[in-house]
């Protein structure tokens, strides 16, 4: 028989500071179209100083290049409009047919 008087509440969790998100990292209304995609898991940076990542994409996640200018990091907006900053080498161009 099945107990309906009883609720069980997930354990609370504080989250690090890094997981807010300011608004410099946020672009409204995010991209539809895509130019690139993530090969593979790789992790990305609010800042360009950061040393510590700030999340990871997963591997496919589509992304817009905004800002290459050489060299190893690139700045990207993924379909949730956060802009970020992560490798370049791990981008792969979506061809448009």
């Amino acid at each position: 028989m099945l107990d309906l008087g009883r609720v069980e509440r997930p354990r609370p969790e504080v989250l690090r500071t890094t997981a807010l998100v300011s608004p410099e990292n946020t672009i409204t209304p995010p991209p539809n179209q895509f130019t690139h995609r993530i090969q593979k898991r790789q992790p990305y940076f609010f800042k360009s100083s950061q040393k510590i990542s700030s999340g990871h994409f997963s591997p496919g996640t589509p992304v817009v290049l905004m800002v290459y200018t050489g060299g190893a990091s690139c700045w990207v907006i993924d379909g949730q409009g956060l802009y970020v900053k992560t490798a370049y080498g791990g981008l792969t161009s979506i061809a448009k047919s």
